[in-house]
């Protein structure tokens, strides 16, 4: 049965069949593989949550599947305020304002060139449009090493070396073909009746990107924000090549943390310092996976807010 459309929406009709009663063998094993899929990618972070908690005493019982006696906050203090990461002993706190400073410029930079280009390519089309999409295409999937040795000259030729300024171009340029390919495939789903019509007006290009395009393009933009900032927040190659000693992010302080201890290790730290790492992508998602998941099917949220 093919599902009714009401303008560019899906509408998913309620099943109309008989509710299953019974717990069949079916329902059994897709239960039992859902518990089977959440034990298997829930134990690593229980284990980082519990051994963060744990004094090292605790820690080396070796009983790592229990959960701590006495749970302390201790080893995320230490992590935060006075881990030493190389020779510097002043935790994540550094690398968390480093970090910010490189996340909020790249993130606004990928979505507004992707918005442009996706906008330009998806209802301008100009010549050579055709030839531009299957290049972009193509780069999107090519991996940073590839790159790295131009992106380098170039930063140099810009003296830009060493900066955050740096590193923010890189990322622009590095992933503005995945960003033009998200917004070029959400805007062809949009309808063009209302572009046109603007158009027969006296719309010129800005005037429609800021009057229509923007206004109906917030759950991609929802989607491409939370995509950059997953990787501009996770990256570590960027940041070590381009922004400097003085910009390092947090990704780059934990891989630092973890090398530069000696002799005893001190799990406990090194799991709270991993956490504290990826809070920032997971408060991100759980804040707005709602709107994540809309904007990846191309829908639209309701007013309720998730």
């Amino acid at each position: 049965m093919t599902a009714p459309v009401v303008g560019r929406w899906i509408v998913v009709a309620e099943p109309t069949g008989r509710r299953p009663r019974r717990l069949g063998t079916g329902r059994l094993l897709i239960t039992a593989w859902l518990v089977v899929c959440l034990v298997f990618f829930a134990t690593p972070l229980y284990l980082m949550i519990s051994t963060s908690l744990k004094p090292m005493d605790e820690v080396r019982l070796g009983t790592m599947f229990h959960w701590p006696s006495a749970p302390s906050v201790v080893p995320w203090a230490d992590a935060w305020l006075r881990a030493c990461t190389g020779a510097v002993c002043r935790g994540l706190q550094p690398g968390f304002v480093n970090s910010v400073k490189l996340a909020v410029p790249s993130v606004l930079a990928m979505v507004a060139v992707g918005v442009l280009n996706g906008y330009a390519l998806a209802f301008w089309r100009p010549w050579g449009s055709a030839l531009m999409l299957n290049v972009t295409y193509v780069v999107a999937f090519i991996p940073y090493q590839v790159i790295v040795y131009p992106l380098v000259r170039l930063v140099t030729a810009a003296k830009l070396s060493n900066s955050v300024t740096a590193a923010v171009l890189v990322h622009v340029i590095y992933h503005m073909p995945l960003m033009t390919l998200l917004f070029f495939n959400y805007f062809r789903t949009v309808s063009t009746e209302l572009f046109n019509a603007a158009r027969v007006d006296g719309a010129g290009f800005w005037r429609l990107l800021v009057s229509i395009v923007l206004p109906v393009s917030l759950p991609a933009m929802g989607v491409a924000a939370i995509l950059a900032v997953t990787v501009v927040w996770n990256d570590y190659q960027i940041a070590l090549t381009f922004a400097g000693r003085a910009n390092l992010p947090m990704t780059v302080q934990l891989a630092h943390l973890v090398e530069s201890e000696s002799g005893s290790k001190f799990y406990n730290i090194q799991m709270a310092a991993t956490l504290l790492t990826s809070l920032v992508p997971l408060l991100v998602y759980f804040l707005s996976g709602r709107w994540f998941v809309a904007g990846l099917a191309g829908g639209e949220t309701d007013r309720r807010g998730p």
